[in-house]
């Protein structure tokens, strides 16, 4: 098993030192996992800044890539979160910076964060319009990444659920994400913060099958040890009934696909 989306103390909203999460992940005998430490670049919450130490990051995966070496694989990721305008903030960076695996990730839309509340005031199916056209526009713009988190995210923060489901405007992002070879997590965090599903639900995993996606990894968007690997078995049983074969895992940007049947 694999887990492609966690965090450690690198990232600015959690405490768990690498070596926790490691020992965690090796305990629920999980071959490889990869770090996907934040970066979002002018998070409108002046409490937290979503800045990485670039340097001290590489050489803490480094030391834990030979410390843990024979035990677990680990790779080294970012998780960035887009806005239109910071595209060409994001693309400077991944020129210079190098990732195993790049997910990107809309935390922020119309310069207003989605945790505090402060982009849906006001607004309940429109704010659903709103972050999937950004979103849109973010995917045809930017292309350094490999797949899009959590990309129904919209709904965790809404206390009012959209009635619409939005297939039109996903289906253009993921045939736009398709034709480039890039993929979707399932994130299985949406179970943590009260969602029946992962992220995304059910019916957006079917419609990107039905676009012919096949790229999807799985991640726990762990801030903790404990919750590593969360609910993995039963993700991969539902990927295998939508009609997925393979889970993804990356170095360098490149993919290797294994087999659900033998996870």
């Amino acid at each position: 098993m694999f887990d492609y989306h966690m965090h450690s103390d690198f990232s600015a909203d959690c405490g768990t030192p690498m070596g926790e999460t490691i020992e965690s992940a090796i305990e629920k005998g999980l071959e490889e996992i990869c770090f996907t430490e934040h970066i979002d670049y002018e998070y409108p919450d002046p409490t937290i800044d979503f800045e990485l130490d670039l340097s001290a990051y590489d050489a803490k995966i480094r030391e834990m890539q030979a410390a843990y070496a024979g035990q677990i694989r680990i790779k080294k990721g970012v998780e960035i979160g887009v806005q239109p305008y910071l595209l060409p903030k994001y693309e400077s960076l991944l020129r210079k910076e190098s990732f195993d695996f790049v997910i990107c990730s809309m935390h922020t839309t119309q310069k207003k964060d989605l945790h505090s509340g402060a982009f849906f005031a006001g607004k309940t199916e429109e704010a659903y319009k709103i972050y999937y056209m950004e979103l849109l526009e973010c995917v045809r713009r930017f292309s350094m990444f490999q797949i899009l988190g959590h990309v129904d995210l919209v709904k965790r923060y809404t206390k009012e659920k959209s009635k619409l489901d939005y297939h039109d405007l996903l289906q253009e992002i993921f045939q736009t994400i398709i034709s480039r070879g890039q993929g979707i997590e399932l994130n299985t965090s949406g179970y943590r913060y009260g969602l029946d599903s992962g992220m995304p639900s059910k019916d957006i995993l079917q419609l990107y099958k039905d676009c012919d996606g096949e790229v999807i990894t799985l991640g726990s968007d762990s801030h903790v040890a404990e919750t590593i690997a969360y609910r993995f078995r039963e993700s991969l049983e539902l990927l295998k009934q939508i009609g997925f074969r393979y889970i993804a895992t990356f170095e360098n940007g490149k993919p290797t696909f294994h087999p659900i049947e033998r996870l």
